[in-house]
C-alpha cells in the first residue's frame, strides 16, 4: 500500500468527526435503498448469468460483487462508523422486501455478516485511512464474510474444489466490483460537489485546496 496515499488520506480527515448527522444518515439510507433495489434486479438475472460461467463449478461467485457495494460506498462517502454495517442491513432488508430468491433470513443473514466484514477494513484502521487500498481491503472482507455465511447456507455439502474457487472468485469480486469501482464511483460523485457536506466531499476540497 503506497504510504504517500495513506498521508494524503489520513491528512484529509487528521480528526475527523466520528459523529452522525442527520444528513449523514439520509445519504446512507438512499445509498443502501437503492443499492437494496439493484440487489433485487441482479436476484432476476443472476442464475441466468451465473450458468455461463458453470465451465468451471465456483467461477459464478465472481458476479458476488453486485451483492456486496452497499457497505463500501456508504462508508466512502460519509466516512462514519458503523455506516458499512447499515448500508448492507437496510439494502437486504429492501432486496428482502421486494421477494429476494435467497429468502428472507438468507438476505438479511448474509447482509449483517458482509456488511461486518466491509466495515471491518476501515474499523481496522480507526476511521483515519480512505484510500483504494482500504477500498478494495473493504471489498475483499465483504466477499470473505458473504461467501462464509453462504458456505452453511447454501453450499453444505459442496466439494471441496467448488468451495476453495468460490471463495477465491467471491474475494476477488468483492475487492474489484465493492472496493475499486466503488472507490472510483465515490470519487467521481464527489467531484461535482453533490456530496460536498459529507465526508468524502470535505476530504476532496481540502486535498484541492
Amino acid at each position: 500500500m503506497n504510504t504517500a496515499n495513506i498521508t494524503t488520506s489520513v491528512r484529509s480527515g487528521v480528526h475527523p468527526s466520528l459523529r452522525w448527522r442527520v444528513a449523514d444518515i439520509t445519504v446512507t439510507v438512499v445509498i443502501a435503498v437503492a443499492s437494496g433495489v439493484v440487489f433485487w434486479a441482479v436476484d432476476l438475472i443472476y442464475q441466468p448469468v451465473a450458468s455461463v460461467f458453470q465451465v468451471v463449478p465456483g467461477l459464478s461467485s465472481l458476479l458476488d460483487g453486485l451483492y456486496y457495494f452497499a457497505g463500501p460506498l456508504a462508508i466512502l462517502i460519509v466516512r462514519k462508523p458503523g455506516a458499512a454495517l447499515f448500508a448492507e442491513l437496510i439494502a437486504a432488508f429492501v432486496e428482502a422486501m421486494m421477494g429476494s430468491q435467497w429468502g428472507g433470513m438468507g438476505t438479511l443473514i448474509p447482509g449483517l455478516v458482509q456488511g461486518l466484514g466491509a466495515e471491518l477494513a476501515f474499523l481496522f484502521f480507526a476511521y483515519r485511512v480512505w484510500n483504494i487500498g482500504t477500498a478494495m481491503l473493504s471489498g475483499a472482507l465483504a466477499g470473505l464474510g458473504g461467501v462464509l455465511i453462504s458456505w452453511p447456507l447454501f453450499h453444505a455439502g459442496a466439494a471441496a474444489s467448488y468451495m476453495v474457487v468460490t471463495f477465491i472468485c467471491s474475494i476477488i469480486s468483492g475487492m474489484i466490483l465493492s472496493g475499486a469501482l466503488m472507490w472510483y464511483l465515490c470519487r467521481a460523485i464527489a467531484a461535482t460537489g453533490a456530496i460536498e457536506r459529507l465526508g468524502a466531499g470535505r476530504a476532496m476540497r481540502g486535498q484541492n485546496a
